[in-house]
């Protein structure tokens, strides 16, 4: 009897787990067929350079898309800049620096910032984040493309320090102990070895923190203005900007179904779907070439 019913666990858990997995192909694929089919249309309806043009004005059927792209953007590099240095650096600090008893205090803060509602953060953004850039330099309004950043920043930093100390930590004892070994520092191991030998999983971490900033929506749609102007250069930065998340959050809600407004929008978010499929896959990518040469080094 007890065969029997190991013989049918493992007749049917080994498929449950093949169709979890196959369905999450399925999920990505229909919802891409879906916004093919409502995104498309309006490459028929609205000339390829007008979609293209640096004007968004729904109103009067201006739908250049190219300020909100630039927008996301901008936004978004500027939050790289910021959560990566910071997230990686406090992963390290997590992983090799800090005492085990001062780790276990920050490893539960770290998560629980990242569980933090992104409305939350955006009313922080808006009564003191956005204030304070005003003031602090001297800004027409604090609702800017860098009160975007700085908010994304924070909240994809813990996403990073999260999976970046796991990689951290998975790294063997013995890579540290051979290093001091042979005389290096501490810093020279953290920057030598343990870096190196966790590339993968702090790239992923990176993934990861890029996904969460590009897919942002009600955050930045607080705190940036909401301003489709085009953001080409640095002094965008310093300026109002909307991003293409915040365009569908604000304005689907109010378009006719099947109108060109409506089939702009799911083409906006095709744009934003292939962006993010780029990057993912572009990581993927690289986090396989160090897997690869990590595994020639080590045969």
């Amino acid at each position: 009897m007890a065969q029997k019913k190991l013989n049918w666990q493992e007749f049917f858990i080994p498929r449950l787990i093949k169709a979890s997995g196959y369905s999450a192909i399925l999920f990505v694929a229909l919802i891409f067929f879906f916004l093919l089919r409502e995104g498309l249309p309006a490459l028929t309806e609205v000339k390829l350079g007008d979609l293209f043009a640096v004007r968004w004005y729904p109103i009067e059927s201006h739908f250049g898309i190219l300020p909100l792209i630039t927008g996301s953007l901008i936004v978004t590099l500027g939050a790289m800049l910021i959560a990566i240095p910071f997230g990686i650096g406090t992963a390290v600090f997590m992983s090799e620096i800090a005492p085990r008893w001062l780790r276990e205090i920050l490893k539960p803060l770290v998560e629980l910032l990242g569980g933090l509602p992104s409305v939350v953060l955006g009313f922080l953004g808006i009564l003191v984040l956005s204030p304070y850039l005003r003031v602090f330099l001297d800004l027409p309004t604090g609702l800017t493309a860098l009160a975007g950043a700085l908010l994304l920043g924070g909240i994809a930093v813990p996403t990073i320090v999260s999976i970046a100390e796991d990689a951290l930590d998975a790294v063997p004892y013995s890579y540290r102990e051979g290093a001091w070994a042979m005389g290096a520092t501490r810093w020279q191991t953290i920057w030598r070895v343990t870096l190196p030998a966790a590339r993968s999983g702090v790239l992923t971490a990176i993934m990861l923190g890029v996904g969460r900033t590009i897919g942002e929506t009600m955050a930045v749609m607080m705190v940036t203005g909401n301003a489709p102007v085009l953001a080409i250069a640095l002094t965008s930065l310093f300026h109002p900007v909307r991003t293409m998340t915040a365009t569908i959050a604000a304005e689907m809600g109010e378009v006719a179904n099947g109108s060109v407004h409506y089939h702009v929008l799911f083409f906006i978010g095709l744009v934003l779907f292939l962006i993010s499929l780029v990057v993912n896959v572009t990581a993927s990518s690289v986090v396989f070439k160090s897997k690869k040469r990590a595994e020639r080094v080590l045969s």
